[in-house]
C-alpha cells in the first residue's frame, strides 16, 4: 500500500472517531450565539491559526453574506501587529487572553483549537473565557490535553498525528460552517 493510500485509510479512521453528536451540539451553540447577537472568537497556532482563519472567513462570508442573520466572529489569529505586540511586550501566553480582555463578554461563545490540546495561549484564552460567563468549545487532538478539561464543549480527533489532526479539525469546521451555508 502506498504511502498516500496508508495517510488516507488513517484519516478515515479519525473522521469516523469524531463524535458527530458534539459538532450538532456546536452547531446549536453557534446558532444560539447568532441568534442572540453575540460575538465569537476563535484562536489557535500554526496550522490550528489558520484553521481558525479558515473558519471565520467560511463564517463571516459564506453563512453569513446575503442573510438576514449574520455571525460576528473574529479570529484571534489575524491581527498579527496586536499578535506580535503582546508576543514580544507580555508574553506568547498572553495574546489571545488579553484581546478577550478587550472584546469578550458574558455569553459570548470562545472556540479554542490545539492539536496538542497543550498550547498556554489556548488554554489562558479558555480560562479567562470560562471565567467571564462566555460559553467554550475545544477542538483537540490526540489524548485531549489540558484543553478537554477546560472547555465546556469538546471536540475531540483522537489521533497522534499532527497532520490527520489538522485535516480533521478542518473537516468539523467545514461540518459547523456548511451547515449554516447549506441552509436555505
Amino acid at each position: 500500500m502506498s504511502y498516500a493510500e496508508r495517510y488516507r485509510q488513517a484519516l478515515l479512521a479519525a473522521l469516523s472517531a469524531i463524535d458527530v453528536t458534539k459538532v450538532e451540539e456546536a452547531v446549536e451553540w453557534f446558532r444560539q450565539a447568532r441568534q442572540e447577537d453575540r460575538q465569537i472568537f476563535v484562536c489557535g497556532n500554526g496550522g490550528s491559526a489558520a484553521t481558525a482563519s479558515h473558519f471565520t472567513t467560511d463564517m463571516v462570508k459564506g453563512a453569513s453574506y446575503g442573510r438576514p442573520q449574520r455571525f460576528r466572529i473574529l479570529a484571534l489569529t489575524d491581527s498579527l501587529p496586536t499578535v506580535t505586540a503582546y508576543a514580544n511586550d507580555v508574553s506568547y501566553e498572553a495574546v489571545f487572553v488579553e484581546q478577550l480582555r478587550n472584546f469578550a463578554r458574558p455569553g459570548d461563545l470562545v472556540m479554542g483549537i490545539s492539536g496538542s490540546g497543550n498550547s498556554p495561549n489556548v488554554l489562558r484564552a479558555i480560562e479567562y473565557a470560562n471565567a467571564v460567563g462566555c460559553r467554550t468549545i475545544g477542538l483537540t487532538g490526540r489524548d485531549g490535553g489540558q484543553l478537554a478539561r477546560l472547555a465546556q464543549l469538546v471536540i475531540h480527533v483522537p489521533e497522534p498525528h499532527m497532520g490527520r489532526i489538522e485535516d480533521a479539525h478542518l473537516v468539523v469546521c467545514h461540518m459547523i460552517a456548511y451547515r449554516f451555508m447549506d441552509e436555505p
